[in-house]
């Protein structure tokens, strides 16, 4: 993407953090989790967006993936599709890069 620094998206994506728990679903058919991850990350391309990281976790959520998306738009589309398909319960939660939220406290702080 044009603009972008390393780490860092371009300015007119947003960043979006993924907490994923299996359904029983995803638990039953378990075998196919790493196909469906590639089927996430085309539909994600898909929507004008990329994912830069994905990992397995211990504790309350299964996976945990980062999001770079156009908009939130997209990213609803996506989440939508994602919860019919039935395998993971998402939890989205918006993110802002270092610089995005220093300007953010400096407003607050006028």
């Amino acid at each position: 993407m044009s603009g972008e620094t390393a780490g860092t998206p371009a300015a007119t994506s947003r960043l979006y953090i993924s907490l994923m728990r299996l359904t029983d679903k995803g638990l039953a058919e378990l075998a196919g989790s790493p196909d469906r991850r590639k089927i996430s990350e085309e539909r994600v391309a898909a929507l004008g967006g990329k994912s830069i990281a994905f990992y397995a976790t211990l504790g309350a959520y299964d996976f945990v993936q980062v999001f770079e998306m156009p908009d939130n738009e997209a990213m609803l589309q996506y989440v939508l599709t994602a919860r019919r398909d039935g395998f993971v319960e998402p939890l989205i939660l918006p993110a802002f890069d270092p610089q995005t939220y220093g300007a953010i406290v400096e407003r607050v702080l006028k």
